[in-house]
């Protein structure tokens, strides 16, 4: 069997390691206890966890354990890394619950059977930590010119960094001396803006407990501008499907540069690499059905086969000009609304596909806004309820973005 490391190694996943010779010996003589954590900020995971979820795959895969660490403590707090200013303060509730989402949805992609893979929260240990207690112990290990060489800590001199955010660090470092002790975890993994957090936490290890452990980084999730993808314009792309509809999501891969196509596929699916490098070399427009396959077989690891297939049909059903339009993203809107008519500025604001109503207006005045089909080019078009074909009618904004509205 391939060592994991030169599997994520060829599909493109790393970044940085600690000791990237001993980390490959290691991985390929014995199983690995490794970590991974993920703070509470939404109720939902986004798409730059997925990166994170398919490393952990593939680590489970080759026979590795996975320790999911969620920071009931730590998103307490909020992680400074690649910020311009202090995140939004979450109370505790706000914190289990969104610690809740993401256990429910961690359990669709790794197993949690018996000696398999376990979920632990760090509030476990933080929250009920003795201050005074905690900087003797663990805060003596730490040298603040060191950390503040860190660029989660540098960038955020000039703009202010709060004395909150500047404990994360060792917070975070404390949760790899605790996954050691507890578990025998030597593994820590993340994406490559933790790389000043783990780095840290191997060194803490080292100094506290005077054992060997590792760290590793994975790439973000960028286009070949070096731009962070999973960004759409009503937010972030979101695992849940109550938050982004399996059709948004197809969507989404399916409109992705031709330039990003065999990253995404090499990332963000388990076809193999030959097939990858086969597909992200199509020529011309070829290179559509790159797309349509990647769309298909991330849509599918997230959302489950049986949505991944009716997002393709709505998709494809819309671009033959076909009249499948059961799976498309739909909002029910009161009827009496349209008994006098609504604005086709305020419709499209009522189901979110303008953020403002001087987007709408902009977007009418360039041609941008399609009703069953045909352009609206006057923004105060009136739609009442002879616009409704069978109890529907169907929005389109752009090129690309479909929205069906229904009486309700």
């Amino acid at each position: 069997m391939n060592n994991v490391y030169d599997i994520l190694l060829e599909r493109g996943y790393i970044e940085q390691a600690t000791d990237e010779d001993s980390i490959r010996e290691v991985l390929a003589k014995e199983p690995v206890t490794f970590y991974i954590g993920f703070d509470p900020t939404a109720d939902s995971l986004h798409v730059g966890h997925f990166i994170q979820i398919m490393v952990m795959i593939h680590m489970q895969k080759a026979g590795h354990r996975p320790i999911v660490l969620f920071g009931g403590g730590t998103g307490m707090v909020g992680d400074p890394s690649g910020r311009t200013d202090m995140r939004k303060m979450l109370t505790l509730k706000q914190v289990e619950h969104n610690i809740a989402s993401f256990q429910k949805q961690m359990s669709r992609f790794i197993d949690f059977g018996e000696e398999k893979a376990i979920m632990v929260n760090n509030g476990d240990w933080l929250l009920g930590l003795n201050y005074i207690d905690f900087i003797r112990d663990i805060g003596r290990h730490f040298s603040v010119n060191r950390m503040l060489t860190a660029d989660c800590f540098k960038n955020r001199l000039e703009k202010g960094l709060s004395f909150l955010e500047f404990n994360y660090m060792l917070m975070q470092s404390f949760d790899f001396l605790e996954l050691y002790r507890r578990y025998g975890c030597t593994l820590q993994l993340g994406g490559n803006d933790q790389w000043s957090n783990i780095i840290n936490g191997v060194d803490l290890v080292r100094r506290a407990d005077a054992a060997l452990v590792y760290g590793l980084t994975f790439k973000l999730l960028t286009n070949s501008s070096g731009k962070k993808m999973g960004k759409t314009e009503s937010g972030a792309l979101w695992l849940d499907a109550e938050k982004t509809s399996p059709y948004d999501f197809y969507q989404y891969w399916r409109n992705v540069d031709d330039a990003d196509v065999a990253n995404c596929l090499a990332l963000l699916t388990f076809l193999p690499m030959d097939e990858v490098k086969r597909l992200g070399n199509l020529p011309g427009a070829e290179i559509n059905k790159a797309k349509e396959v990647l769309a298909f077989e991330i849509t599918k690891l997230v959302h489950g086969e049986k949505e991944a297939i009716a997002a393709q049909g709505a998709a494809q059903a819309l671009f033959s000009q076909g009249n499948d339009t059961d799976n498309l993203p739909s909002t029910a809107l009161p009827a009496a609304l349209f008994k006098n008519g609504l604005d086709i500025i305020s419709l499209l604001n009522n189901v979110g596909l303008i953020a403002s109503k001087s987007e709408g207006r902009r977007l009418v005045s360039e041609g941008g806004v399609y009703l069953n089909g045909e352009r609206i080019d006057d923004f105060t078009f009136v739609v009442t309820a002879k616009h409704f074909v069978e109890g529907k009618i169907l929005l389109r904004k752009g090129k690309k973005v479909y929205h069906q509205v229904t009486l309700s």
